[in-house]
């Protein structure tokens, strides 16, 4: 098939369940120019290169051609994931004041008892069922109740946001053929309805602060600190990136572990591995798909390719996961991989701002969950999956369980 619609078949629904075969084909063209004038990377090393590649930006407004995710934007400036240095570095920096190291080193940490005490009566919940959704009953309540008592966003409100977030998601699906118009003015007006509610809650915290990263926001009185919209879109994008990546990072895992039974037999009697089976979970079946938003600021060589200033940049992040020229055996699913500096964060100077945090709940969800259930069982495989192609994600994952206290216990 000719190689200048290989995105359209990547985004296309039918093979949301399984893109690695189109992957593959890819990786065997190197860099590939589509019908749109876009440009498709999805080698490994090509990837990490163009990721620490001060060439490359993530600012959308520097392409040649318009870009229709941009519409409806005029309210609400880019959050610092859209944009470039220095002014990504002075917003990345003053948000994680009161997200990590140096500032507040503890944070993320010190919700280790907090999240597990999440998960236990989340799993508490499934008592007498004998079937459970490991999405809607497990996997999206589980950050969602965590960035909400980070961000200090009260839990009642959760539903309001769902729905601004999935707008949010749906603005962000590249898929060729189709106008995007409609999905772009609702992702803005999505996002700019919760920067709102965002803002005014930040407007309370002033005057009742509390241990939350909203009022750390709000009560920063050093120099440089954070406008009141900026305060608005970082929040906006801690809100959506703090659950909906954790959200596939969870449900692939558990998905890739039913799978693999050997394997999720090894890890319930080997729980020290799970940090390291996060990790191959990661690169294996990792959460975002794809960067869709690069652009090359001048005109480059990747791979015997130019690619000119201003063309859309698309890096397949998990087509390189699965590069055999950097990982053996790359189809294998091994949670005890060595070396495995995968793609599935990124790299560079915007590697995912949240990653411990994911890093941390998935590791206790998974842990917790592994060790609850007893001869787990998928209902449907493949699973129906969410319609993002970039945040790729099963939408239900239903599983017949037994419990691991039939059995007397674990």
């Amino acid at each position: 098939m000719a190689a200048d619609t290989l995105f359209h078949r990547i985004t296309d629904y039918a093979h949301r369940a399984d893109p690695y075969p189109l992957y593959a084909e890819l990786r065997e063209e190197g860099v590939v120019r589509q019908e749109d004038g876009s440009y498709l990377v999805g080698t490994y090393h090509e990837i990490e290169a163009l990721l620490h590649d001060p060439r490359i930006s993530s600012d959308r407004r520097k392409r040649t051609v318009p870009d229709e995710a941009t519409i409806g934007e005029e309210g609400l400036s880019p959050a610092f994931i859209g944009l470039d240095d220095p002014e990504h570095h002075r917003l990345r920096s003053l948000a994680m004041r009161s997200f990590g190291p140096p500032h507040t080193p503890d944070r993320i940490a010190g919700m280790h008892d907090d999240i597990t005490r999440i998960v236990k009566d989340l799993i508490g919940d499934f008592a007498g069922k004998e079937r459970i959704d490991v999405v809607d009953d497990y996997a999206y309540p589980l950050p969602v109740t965590v960035i909400c008592r980070l961000l200090g966003v009260p839990l009642e409100d959760e539903p309001r946001f769902r729905g601004w977030s999935d707008a949010v998601v749906a603005g962000l699906d590249p898929s060729p053929g189709e106008d995007p118009t409609e999905r772009s003015r609702a992702a803005a007006e999505a996002r700019k309805t919760m920067g709102l509610y965002l803002g005014e809650l930040a407007d309370k915290r002033r005057s009742h602060p509390s241990d939350d990263m909203l009022s750390a926001f709000a009560d920063d009185s050093s120099d440089g600190r954070l406008t009141q919209l900026e305060i608005m879109t970082t929040s906006v994008l801690l809100l959506i990136a703090g659950h909906e990546t954790t959200v596939n990072l969870i449900t692939n895992g558990m998905l890739t572990l039913l799978r693999h039974p050997d394997q999720l037999a090894r890890l319930r009697s080997e729980p020290a591995l799970m940090p390291r089976a996060v990790e191959e979970l990661l690169r294996y079946e990792p959460p975002v798909q794809m960067l869709p938003q690069r652009t090359p600021l001048a005109d480059i060589e990747v791979a015997g390719v130019t690619i000119p200033k201003g063309a859309p940049l698309i890096l397949m992040l998990a087509s390189g996961n699965r590069d055999p020229r950097r990982f053996h055996d790359p189809d294998r699913f091994d949670p005890t991989r060595d070396d495995n500096q995968h793609l599935g964060f990124g790299s560079g100077i915007h590697s995912c701002f949240g990653a411990p945090l994911a890093r941390l709940e998935a590791q206790i969800a998974l842990n917790e969950l592994i060790q609850h259930l007893d001869a787990p069982r998928l209902v449907e495989d493949p699973p129906p999956y969410r319609r993002s192609p970039v945040l790729r994600g099963p939408r239900h994952l239903l599983v017949e369980q037994g419990r691991a206290d039939a059995r007397g216990g674990r």
